[in-house]
């Protein structure tokens, strides 16, 4: 298994960015992190911070322990905390790959080597939407159809070649936080004066299924340096090299 870097949320999401960075100027092809979180916080797009009732649902959260976070993926509010695993996942897009299914392509370049992971583990993992779940997409990663692996992503183009260059993450919930972190999200939306809930029976912990569980991740990282698919060569894993300047620590 690669590293799993200990980092606070704000280190952790810094890493994505500089790996991401990595790649978009040519210094990698592609890259993988793993990190875990070191505090608790309620992780969302920067586009949410212009809603009207933003500043009150951030005191809310931030008085049950959940302070407001911003990132640069998309998607919905996602709380982030030591029982979640990050992988996240940064490449150029090959040339011979058709940019049309670039999206879809690049959530399966994440959950594909995930789901291979969770089969070896005895596990019948599946994709798709969970009624109830936050941040819900068609391209969850479940168990039992409740919502395991939470994904998102965020694009630029290479300026030297015109390549696009991705990164998508993943966030896996090991410990089963699953109803505290369902208050935090509804607290944000109920502060902001919208009516969407989540369910914490749409969530599930690999520690459900699986004990001890943080051993468990052992042949994970291993998943990530098969050849890719369309004939791409195989890549190995990297580590933005900036990291180490990070506070943080392996797990």
């Amino acid at each position: 298994m690669n590293p799993v870097w200990r980092l606070s949320v704000e280190a952790g999401l810094e890493a994505e960015r500089q790996l991401l960075d990595r790649v978009h100027a040519g210094e990698e092809e592609w890259g993988v992190l793993f990190w875990r979180p070191s505090d608790f916080a309620l992780v969302m797009p920067r586009r949410l911070s212009r809603l009207p009732g933003f500043l009150a649902a951030d005191i809310g959260c931030a008085a049950l322990g959940w302070p407001i976070a911003l990132r640069d993926t998309g998607g919905e509010p996602v709380p982030q905390s030591p029982a979640v695993l990050n992988v996240a996942l940064a490449y150029a897009v090959p040339a011979q790959e058709d940019e049309q299914g670039r999206i879809e392509a690049a959530y399966l370049r994440l959950c594909e080597p995930i789901c291979q992971w969770l089969r070896g583990l005895g596990l019948v993992p599946g994709l798709g939407e969970v009624p109830g779940a936050f941040c819900d997409g068609r391209f969850n990663v479940t168990l039992g159809r409740r919502k395991l692996v939470g994904t998102a992503q965020r694009w630029r183009r290479r300026v030297a070649d015109g390549r696009l260059v991705v990164l998508v993450h993943g966030a896996i919930l090991l410990e089963d936080q699953r109803s505290i972190m369902v208050e935090a999200v509804n607290r944000f939306y109920q502060g902001c004066g919208l009516e969407q809930r989540c369910l914490a029976t749409s969530h599930v912990a690999l520690e459900e299924w699986i004990t001890p569980v943080w051993p468990a991740l052992e042949g994970l990282g291993s998943r990530f340096v098969e050849p890719w698919p369309s004939g791409v060569p195989q890549i190995s894993t990297c580590v933005p090299s900036s990291i180490t300047r990070l506070t943080g620590s392996w797990k």
